[in-house]
């Protein structure tokens, strides 16, 4: 839950006093052009990279229609024509504002949001967030009409292919970064939950610099949503990155945490740097391996590896 300053409150981990708590590593993930290839679609970069191999006109116009399937999506599910001017870094930002209503009835086109951004305009968008964290968890198979989902799968099917299977690749990786335990991973997702289970080993948290409607509903196209949780998404659009990883870092207060992060812009590796977090950078250059395919937990454990040590040497340690 967000604090009375509008901070997500940082987790208080239980472990009894003489007990070694398990090893938390925190996955801290850009979207655009890391997890998810749109931009350089748009722009020609990703193809004009495979010198004549990539037919540049074809992803222009996969990248296009992102675009509008993402605004569509956007304005016709998640309020987004009403609240583009209300950014928050994260949905229980506003979360002291909702009071807990019905809104099985509630009509949020006769409300009028807008306009001094007082209390009462601060509680009208706190529901908004609370139905689009439900439309989330929800997921987009089960709102979508069907002609609309046809398209999705179609469109993720030929991008996928397009980019040698980058879309699918990362989802597989993330997968592998949340280990075994995904049932634990989704519960310690939630940023009102202490983790105390032994279970509870991996978290995937995306950063984006993106406003964070839009960055949401990105989530629920290209499949990530059943890694990363609604409350694990942070737009640093206004706070800027560094500012997300500091809240990141109290809300994850582990005793034997680990973060690393993945981008391929200057601003998550500069930010990665003052925390002295380990930063791979996402090359998505033919041939490199901090791509997708390519990028390995083994390469990810090299990088933990030089920040904290290994595991075994932690654990003598401490």
């Amino acid at each position: 839950m967000a604090d009375a300053a509008g901070m997500p409150g940082p987790e208080t981990p239980m472990f009894s006093g003489n007990s070694v708590p398990p090893r938390l590593d925190v996955y801290v993930w850009d979207m655009d052009e890391t997890l998810v290839l749109l931009n350089s679609l748009l722009k020609s970069s990703y193809a004009e990279a495979f010198n004549g191999l990539k037919d540049a006109q074809k992803g222009v116009e996969m990248g296009r229609m992102w675009e509008n399937l993402i605004l569509q999506t956007c304005d016709d599910y998640f309020f987004y024509e009403q609240i583009e001017n209300y950014n928050k870094p994260f949905l229980d930002a506003l979360a002291q504002y909702d009071d807990g209503r019905d809104l099985s009835d509630y009509d949020f086109n006769q409300d009028e949001l807008g306009s001094p951004h007082d209390d009462a305009n601060k509680k009208k968008l706190a529901y908004r967030h609370r139905v689009i964290a439900q439309k989330y968890i929800q997921g987009l198979q089960n709102i979508l009409d069907q002609e609309t989902i046809k398209h999705w799968d179609e469109l993720y099917d030929k991008t996928d292919e397009y980019t040698d299977r980058w879309l699918s690749s990362a989802q597989t990786f993330l997968k592998e970064c949340s280990g075994e335990d995904e049932d634990a991973v989704s519960s310690i997702a939630s940023s009102n939950t202490s983790y105390n289970s032994t279970n509870v080993k991996h978290v995937n948290v995306l950063v984006t610099s993106g406003s964070l409607i839009p960055s949401l509903v990105k989530c629920l196209l290209f499949r990530l949503d059943s890694l990363i949780s609604h409350g694990n998404v942070y737009s640093s659009w206004e706070v800027g990155k560094i500012q997300c990883f500091r809240w990141i870092k109290e809300r994850f207060n582990h005793p034997n945490v680990r973060f690393c992060v993945f981008g391929d812009g200057w601003e998550e590796c500069e930010a990665a740097e003052i925390m002295r977090w380990p930063f791979v950078k996402i090359d998505p250059r033919p041939g490199k391996l901090h791509r997708f395919p390519g990028l390995t937990l083994t390469t990810v454990s090299h990088y933990f590896s030089v920040v904290y040590g290994r595991p075994n040497n932690e654990n003598e340690d401490g």
